[in-house]
C-alpha cells in the first residue's frame, strides 16, 4: 500500500490518501476534513493507473472528478493522489514534491 499525506494550504486541510493493487485496478481510500474531497472521494473508489497517469489516454478520472467537486482550481489533492497511485502502480519512485509560494 502506498500512502500520501496532502496539506491543501491556506485553507487548513489535510488529506490522507491509500492507494493499493488489486488487479490492474488500484482501490483508493481517501480521509480529509474538506466537504469537497470527502464528496471526491466517495466516487473516487478505484481507477486504472495508466489512465491516471497521462493526458494522452483522455483526462484522468482523478482530475475530472477535483473538477467536479473542489471549488478550488490550485487545490493539490487531486495530484497528490494521483501521485499515490503513481507510486502504488510502480510507475514512479517515492519522493515528495512540493511548492513552495511566497510574495515579494
Amino acid at each position: 500500500m502506498s500512502k500520501a499525506k496532502i496539506t491543501a494550504g491556506i485553507c487548513g486541510f489535510t488529506a490522507t490518501v491509500e492507494a493499493k493493487m488489486e488487479g490492474s485496478r488500484c482501490a483508493i481510500s481517501i480521509e480529509s476534513d474538506c466537504d469537497a474531497i470527502q464528496r471526491l472521494a466517495e466516487e473516487l473508489t478505484e481507477v486504472e493507473p495508466f489512465q491516471e497517469i497521462s493526458f494522452r489516454r483522455g483526462t484522468p478520472r482523478t482530475l475530472e472528478l477535483g473538477t467536479k467537486h473542489c471549488h478550488h482550481a490550485a487545490c493539490p489533492v487531486p495530484v497528490g493522489i494521483i501521485k499515490a497511485v503513481e507510486i502504488e502502480a510502480g510507475l514512479a519512485l517515492p519522493a515528495d514534491a512540493a511548492i513552495e509560494l511566497s510574495k515579494s
